[in-house]
């Protein structure tokens, strides 16, 4: 007698969003400060009671970094629980240069560090620059930077939830709960994340990978629209009637 494993069928991701707020959730700005500041009034001028949540890459590869950083920190300021600020890949190469300047500078240099050195009208290292030179660019960055901006960009969380609609930077590992994520993971993303769907019922949405349109599928919202490149930058509108998109 044989036997034969019946094949199991493919999890399907088939709960609803329900935030416990309506939420607005921003990709990839990277830079791109006249999109993001557009955007916002966009909001507040349709009075949407939304909270906004942004996704990280505020810095690299567009040309006013330091623009973004000052608009997301003034928004903030005066509304801190209406605009919440994740970290994504891009801070932590920029933190990880302040920290280790020639260890991380080659890396982060040409990932786009370059461009947000420039915003801060500072000229970046040549080619072959040796330990002393990227130290002196740390110096330099540091202090145009400034603490208040410094302390603001370490202090960003991996992770903001409400209600089952979880935002972070690239991803997550579909097998675990959110709680127990790396930062590998959550600011780089993880192999399984488009092809598994979660089993908790958690919305994860998320920048990082640029899309030609954002999707809302199986349990992943994908926000990034390449805002430096494709002058496209795009909020999720997120509630408990479902999902839907606006741009700047």
């Amino acid at each position: 007698m044989f036997s034969f494993l019946r094949k199991q069928p493919s999890p399907v991701f088939d709960a609803a969003p329900a935030p416990d707020v309506p939420l607005a959730v921003i990709g990839d700005i990277h830079g791109s400060d006249g999109l993001l500041e557009r955007l916002l009034d966009r909001l507040d001028a349709q009075g949407d009671p939304a909270t906004r949540v942004c996704v990280g890459d505020y810095v690299d590869r567009g040309e006013n970094s330091a623009g973004v950083i000052d608009l997301l920190m003034t928004r903030q300021q005066a509304d801190p629980d209406r605009l919440i600020c994740l970290m994504g890949n891009h801070e932590r190469m920029m933190l990880d240069f302040l920290d280790a300047p020639a260890r991380c500078g080659p890396r982060w240099m040409k990932h786009g560090g370059m461009q947000t050195v420039a915003s801060f009208r500072i000229t970046p290292p040549s080619a072959g620059a040796g330990d002393d030179d990227w130290r002196d660019l740390r110096d330099r960055l540091e202090s145009a930077l400034g603490a208040r901006r410094e302390a603001w960009l370490r202090a960003r969380p991996l992770l903001w939830q409400s209600g089952n609609v979880a935002v972070v930077h690239a991803g997550a590992d579909p097998a675990l709960p959110l709680a127990d994520q790396s930062e590998q993971a959550l600011l780089w993303g993880h192999p399984d994340f488009d092809r598994t769907p979660r089993r908790d019922g958690i919305w994860v949405v998320h920048g990082h990978t640029i899309v030609p349109e954002p999707t809302a599928d199986q349990g992943r919202v994908a926000t990034d629209t390449g805002a430096y490149a494709t002058g496209r930058l795009t909020a999720a509108m997120i509630d408990s009637s479902g999902v839907r998109f606006i741009r700047a």
